[in-house]
C-alpha cells in the first residue's frame, strides 16, 4: 500500500470523528433546544430571566473556550475529573457542542412559534383543542416550514466547528492533515477541504429539498 493510500485512509478515519460530533451534538441539541425556547418562553418570571442569562452567556462566549472549561473546568476547581481518559474522554466532552448549539437553536425555535398568529391558536382554543392539541396539530408543522432555513445554516456551521474540538486534543481530521503538512505535505490539506465541501453540499442538497416538500405550508 503507498504512502498517499495510507495517508488518505488516516484522513478518512480522524473525518470519522468529525461525524460522530456532528450526529451526538444533533441528537442532544435540537431536542434540548426546544426544551430550552420553551424555558425563555415561560410565563413564570424567574425561570424566564434564568434560561435567558444563560443563553446570554453560551452565545456570548467563544465555542472554544466553553469546550476547555467542560473538559479541564472540573479537575481545576479541585473536583474528581467526570471524564474517562483516553479519546472517549475527550469525546464526551464534546457535550459543550450541544450545549452551546442548544442555545442558538432555542432562538430560533422561539423566533419561529412567535411568528405564527396567535388567531390560530384562539381559533384552536374556540374548537376546544387542549395547548398541547393545538402546538402539535396547529403549530408545530409551520414553526418547521419558518425555522428549516436558519437551522439549516447552524447546522452547516456545525459541521465545520466539529474542528475545534481538537483544541482538547481530539484527533479530527484538520488535526492530522497539520500533521502531514508539518512533515512537508500540502495535498492532505485540500483533501481535508474536500471532505468538508462533500459533507456540506450533501447537507445543502437535502435542506433545499425539504424546503420545497415543506412549501404547501406557504
Amino acid at each position: 500500500m503507498g504512502e498517499a493510500a495510507v495517508i488518505w485512509g488516516r484522513l478518512t478515519e480522524s473525518f470519522w470523528l468529525n461525524c460522530q460530533l456532528f450526529g451526538l451534538t444533533l441528537l442532544f441539541a435540537i431536542p434540548l433546544g426546544l426544551v430550552v425556547a420553551f424555558g425563555s418562553m415561560s410565563r413564570f418570571a424567574p425561570l424566564r430571566g434564568v434560561v435567558k442569562t444563560f443563553v446570554w452567556a453560551i452565545r456570548g462566549t467563544p465555542l472554544m473556550l466553553q469546550i476547555l472549561v467542560i473538559y479541564l473546568g472540573p479537575g481545576l476547581m479541585g473536583f474528581t475529573n467526570p471524564w474517562p481518559s483516553g479519546g472517549s474522554g475527550r469525546l464526551v466532552a464534546a457535550v459543550a457542542f450541544a450545549i452551546n448549539y442548544a442555545c442558538y437553536f432555542s432562538e430560533i425555535y422561539r423566533g419561529g412559534i412567535e411568528a405564527v398568529p396567535k388567531g390560530q391558536t384562539e381559533a384552536g382554543q374556540v374548537l376546544g383543542m387542549t395547548r398541547s392539541q393545538i402546538f402539535f396539530k396547529v403549530t408545530l408543522l409551520q414553526v418547521v416550514k419558518r425555522i428549516l432555513p436558519p437551522m439549516g445554516n447552524e447546522i452547516i456551521t456545525l459541521v465545520k466547528d466539529t474542528s475545534l474540538a481538537n483544541v482538547i486534543a481530539n484527533k479530527d481530521i484538520i488535526m492530522m492533515a497539520k500533521e502531514y503538512s508539518a512533515k512537508g505535505l500540502i495535498w492532505p490539506l485540500f483533501s481535508t477541504a474536500v471532505f468538508f465541501l462533500v459533507f456540506v453540499g450533501v447537507l445543502t442538497l437535502f435542506f433545499g429539498w425539504l424546503e420545497k416538500r415543506l412549501d404547501y405550508f406557504r
